[in-house]
């Protein structure tokens, strides 16, 4: 898609609300684009490369979105600068007056924290009416934290043990090797302060999960990372674990391939983070994208928003092998050739 109808639509959908998802309008809050940190955007590409990156299905079933630039800190010039301004726009136009959706992936996850934790505040300080969010939607969530994001600042430091793995690893996830003057939000994304930025939020928003384990890099990253991952996400932290962990799936009884057994799955989450979907085959940039990557399971199938309404997936079980070595798996139905966002987009009207 050129950027001249990716400027269209966003002007397209900036506008009256859509009411995308049950009735709620819906904003998006995308995550860390590595190219920005030496592009370093400003002004419209920054709007550019937010619409960009949810071209392929959330950009025309959204109603808003709030864009932010990777080369910068999240609770300094990406609220001040990016989220803030947003923030006034949505209360002043009462987007959310009946209720909004957020949608977020990676790092989005992360920045959200930031905005349920702060946002009534700073807009009853400015007069403005707080926004009535009912949920997230967080796909491939990074608030609990980037194992490679560490490693990342550790390259461009020079410190702790580098070698050429490492160095692939990184390069692999960032396009390039990182220098020290242009790490940005990975500085935000580093496990102990990730987990750290507003990690007790006083509202009760739930944040519900959908979770992958695949990878696009070959399995190399998922080498420095915990338990299963998405090849830039460990589970601890895509499922909304409590704690860091070495994670294989987001439930202690259905694996991410669906199948019923004894997991090590987290035993406790962030406050009110509940994991829904899983998945073997879907990677990191996956879950947002509108193909199906493989079958999908359920950790829950369904979860409540913060006024009541449900979302609720239809799951089926059934046998798989022969005889005694026959396993029962659990299925999300039309999951083998519906996306993971089109599942939950469908769930959820």
């Amino acid at each position: 898609m050129n950027k001249i109808m990716l400027l269209l639509l966003t002007g397209l959908f900036s506008g009256a609300t859509q009411a995308a998802v049950g009735g709620y309008p819906v904003v998006l809050v995308h995550g860390f684009q590595p190219d920005n940190l030496q592009s370093k955007p400003t002004g419209d590409m920054v709007s550019e490369n937010g619409a960009e990156y949810w071209a392929q299905y959330w950009l025309d079933r959204a109603d808003e979105r709030i864009d932010w630039p990777s080369q910068e800190r999240i609770a300094s010039n990406i609220t001040s600068e990016y989220v803030w301004p947003k923030l006034q726009q949505l209360s002043r136009a009462g987007t959310c007056d009946s209720g909004c959706v957020f949608v977020t992936h990676s790092t989005g996850d992360l920045v959200m924290r930031y905005i349920i934790d702060n946002q009534a505040l700073w807009l009853q300080n400015a007069g403005l009416t707080p926004l009535n969010i009912v949920t997230t939607f967080d796909f491939s969530g990074a608030g609990g934290g980037v194992e490679l994001a560490d490693l990342a600042v550790n390259v461009a430091s020079g410190t702790g043990l580098i070698n050429s793995t490492l160095k692939l690893a990184v390069s692999l996830w960032l396009g390039e090797l990182p220098s020290s003057s242009n790490i940005g939000v990975l500085n935000d994304l580093r496990v102990n302060t990730a987990r750290q930025l507003a990690a007790l939020p006083d509202s009760r928003v739930p944040r519900l999960r959908f979770a992958g384990a695949g990878s696009d890099f070959l399995g190399v990253t998922g080498a420095f990372l915990p338990g299963e991952d998405d090849g830039v996400v460990a589970s601890h932290s895509s499922c909304g674990a409590a704690t860091v962990g070495s994670y294989n799936s987001c439930s202690r009884s259905v694996k991410f391939d669906g199948k019923f057994t004894s997991t090590n799955g987290p035993s406790g989450f962030m406050p009110y983070h509940y994991p829904m979907l899983m998945s073997e085959g879907y990677s990191h940039g996956d879950t947002i994208l509108n193909s199906a990557k493989d079958e999908v399971t359920s950790a829950n199938s369904s979860a409540s928003y913060l006024n009541g309404d449900d979302l609720q997936f239809t799951t089926y079980d059934e046998k798989r092998g022969w005889w005694i070595f026959s396993s029962r798996y659990r299925v999300v139905n039309n999951s083998n050739k519906t996306s993971m966002s089109a599942l939950v987009y469908q769930a959820a009207n």
